[in-house]
């Protein structure tokens, strides 16, 4: 299911909430875009790790939580955790 995940695809929650847009996959985790969704924090990416994607459907990538908790999933560039 990786190598369908692809830029500019938007990242949304099992409940159809918009998380993030896809800036690329990087190793194990997908990289969000800059200033978009839920990762507007601050002028950097975040991260999901690809164990959260449920399923790729079209141009979406479906997570396997709800956005309000996939929020809380999302990772700064080194690994930890984003401070919300």
């Amino acid at each position: 299911m990786t190598d369908e995940i692809k830029a500019d695809m938007e990242v949304i929650g099992a409940d159809g909430v918009h998380v993030g847009t896809v800036d690329r996959v990087d190793g194990s985790r997908i990289k969000l875009k800059k200033r978009d969704g839920f990762g507007a924090h601050g002028k950097h990416h975040h991260y999901i790790e690809l164990g959260f994607v449920a399923d790729v459907e079209g141009d979406r990538v479906r997570l396997s939580a709800n956005a309000d908790v996939a929020v809380t999933l999302e990772e700064e560039a080194s690994g930890r955790p984003v401070d919300l």
